[in-house]
């Protein structure tokens, strides 16, 4: 018995254990992060104000408002839309953060009917 509660006491400890989340240090400011296109890996930066996300990326300009549910999440919503997809809201969680970066996931905001919903993860570096 007395071995089983050796084994059992460091499962009490990890699940105590609760990422580092800074979430207000990144509502604002100019981001920078990694995505693959293609089997490609590029850059794209991000510049975020209270509202809106403005993106670039592939020579390309693309900008969303932003709305706030927490601290650590919000909602982005394309403001200019081309396509049905793009009109899709995409709520974004931030799971952790360091000094300079944090780690997300993202995903559709309403989930479709007889679809599993698709979560993405990725990290953004704070560069401004």
């Amino acid at each position: 018995m007395r071995h089983w509660l050796l084994l059992l006491l460091p499962l009490f400890f990890l699940n105590c254990y609760e990422a580092e989340r800074n979430c207000t240090d990144f509502k604002t400011g100019t981001f920078e992060f990694t995505y693959i296109i293609d089997g490609i890996e590029k850059t794209g930066t991000f510049v975020r104000t209270k509202d809106y996300n403005i993106d670039y990326f592939d020579n390309k300009i693309d900008s969303a408002s932003i709305r706030w549910i927490n601290d650590c999440e919000f909602i982005q919503k394309e403001l200019h839309p081309k396509n049905k997809e793009e009109q899709k809201a995409i709520h974004f969680k931030i799971l952790s953060t360091t000094e300079d970066s944090y780690t997300f996931e993202y995903k559709l905001a309403v989930k479709e009917d007889f679809k599993k919903q698709r979560v993405e993860k990725g990290i953004a570096k704070k560069i401004k």
